[in-house]
C-alpha cells in the first residue's frame, strides 16, 4: 500500500482547521450583533371614569303619591259593594254599604224619647212663667218657685242630651255607607259581600291620579349621590324611547330591616297619563358628587424602591408601552373601585398584571389590534388623493 506524503496531510489538516476557525468566528460575531427581543406581555385594560360624569340606574315602580285605604267607622255586615279594582270613582261616589238596620232603629228610639223629653220641657217652662207670675205677687213661696224652677232646669238638659245623642245616631247611621272622599281610582279590595267587618278594618284602597310618583331601593354607599329636589329622568319599560322628567322628592331617614336599602320618591313632572300604576321604570339619577377619578382596585400597586407610594400604570396607546405614575389613594367604592387623584378622565391604564411590568414596558391589550388597523386605514385614506 502507498502511503501519502506528509507534507499533504499537515496540508490538509491546516485547511479544515481554518475552516473551522472561521466558522466558529462568524457565529460568535452574529449572535453579539443579535439584539434580545423585547416581550411584549398582554395586559388588561380600563378608562379612568370621572364620577361627576356618571349617570346611576335604577329600577322602580309607578305609584300614585296619595293612595288611602278607606274603612267603615262603624261595625256591620257588609251588605253591597258597588265597585271592583281597576274602577274610576268620583268624590262623594258610594262604595260599599253596610246593613244599617240596627242604627235605624237606634234613631227612631233616640228620636221618640227627644219628642217627649222635648214637650216635658215645654210644659215645665210654660209652668215656671205662671209661678214666677204667682211668687210676683206673693201668691206662692219662693222655695215652691225653685222646685218647679229646678224641674224645668232638670228637663231642658235632657232634652239637649237626648239631641246629641240623636246626632250620634245619625252619623252612625251615615258612617255605615262608605264613599269616595276625593277622586281616584280602585287599587285593592279587602272585603267581600256578606262579611262582617269592624269599625276601621281596612275595605279597599284608593288611589289619586293626578300626581304620579317612582318608588325605587338604593343602596347605602349610593345615598350620598342623591339629593331632595334633585332633578332625574324617567323611562317606562313600555316606553323606553322616551325620557320623561322627574325630580326627587323623599329620601327615606332609614334603611328597610330587609333589605338594608333606602326607599326614594321621585315626582312624575309630565305625562302623567302614560304612566299606569304598577307600570316598572328606570329611575336615570345623575351623580351630583365631586369630580373624582376612579380605577380599578387592581390597577394600584406599591413599587419595591418606594413602599409608601402607590403607584399605576398608564398605557401610551401611540407606542404601546407603560408607565408608572404616582397617586393618591382615596376611598374604595363599590365593584373594587377606589378613588384616585393625580390622572386625568379618559387616560388607559393596566388593570390587571401589574407586578409583571416594568418602566417602557411593550404591552398589549384586546382593543390594541383594532386600534392599528383603524390608525392604519386612516392614514391609507389620508394618502389617496
Amino acid at each position: 500500500m502507498k502511503l501519502p506524503k506528509p507534507n499533504l496531510i499537515s496540508l490538509t489538516a491546516c485547511l479544515v482547521g481554518a475552516f473551522l476557525l472561521s466558522l466558529m468566528t462568524t457565529l460568535g460575531c452574529n449572535h453579539q450583533d443579535e439584539q434580545p427581543q423585547q416581550t411584549v406581555r398582554p395586559v388588561k385594560v380600563s378608562r379612568i371614569v370621572d364620577q361627576a360624569n356618571r349617570v346611576m340606574s335604577f329600577a322602580g315602580e309607578v305609584k300614585a303619591r296619595y293612595e288611602t285605604i278607606l274603612s267603615f267607622r262603624v261595625a256591620g255586615k257588609l251588605l253591597t259593594r258597588h265597585v271592583d279594582v281597576g274602577d274610576r270613582v268620583r268624590k262623594g261616589q258610594v262604595l260599599a254599604r253596610l246593613d244599617q238596620n240596627d242604627y235605624r232603629l237606634a234613631v227612631q228610639d233616640l228620636q221618640a224619647q227627644l219628642a217627649s223629653a222635648v214637650a216635658n220641657r215645654d210644659f215645665l217652662r210654660d209652668d215656671v212663667t205662671r209661678y214666677r207670675e204667682l211668687l210676683a205677687q206673693n201668691v206662692t213661696s219662693p222655695p215652691e218657685f225653685d222646685r218647679h224652677q229646678t224641674a224645668y232646669t232638670t228637663a231642658r238638659e235632657r232634652a239637649a242630651a237626648l239631641e246629641a245623642q240623636l246626632g250620634h245616631a245619625l252619623n252612625q247611621l251615615a258612617y255605615a255607607e262608605l264613599s269616595a272622599d276625593r277622586d281616584g281610582v280602585v287599587t285593592a279590595l279587602e272585603v267581600e259581600k256578606g262579611q262582617v267587618v269592624s269599625a276601621g278594618q281596612a275595605v279597599l284602597k284608593l288611589a289619586q291620579l293626578d300626581e304620579k310618583e317612582i318608588h325605587f331601593d338604593v343602596p347605602e354607599h349610593r345615598l350620598a349621590e342623591l339629593a331632595r329636589r334633585q332633578a332625574v329622568n324617567i323611562t317606562l319599560w313600555a316606553d323606553h324611547e322616551r325620557r320623561l322628567k322627574g325630580q326627587i322628592r323623599e329620601i327615606a331617614s332609614a334603611a328597610d330591616p330587609a333589605s338594608r336599602t333606602y326607599r326614594v320618591k321621585a315626582t312624575l313632572l309630565e305625562h302623567q297619563e302614560t304612566a299606569q300604576l304598577g307600570m316598572t321604570a328606570t329611575v336615570w339619577v345623575p351623580s351630583n358628587m365631586p369630580s373624582r377619578m376612579t380605577v380599578p382596585l387592581s390597577a394600584v400597586f406599591t413599587p419595591q424602591n418606594k413602599p409608601g407610594q402607590p403607584h399605576v400604570w398608564l398605557v401610551d396607546e401611540e407606542t404601546g408601552t407603560v408607565r408608572s405614575v404616582p397617586v393618591q389613594i382615596g376611598e374604595p367604592l363599590d365593584r373594587e373601585h377606589i378613588a384616585v387623584t393625580g390622572l386625568a378622565s379618559g387616560q388607559l391604564l393596566v388593570s390587571a398584571g401589574v407586578q409583571r411590568l416594568a418602566e417602557g414596558q411593550a404591552v398589549r391589550w384586546p382593543d390594541a389590534i383594532a386600534f392599528v388597523m383603524n390608525r392604519a386605514n386612516a392614514e391609507e385614506g389620508g394618502h389617496q388623493p
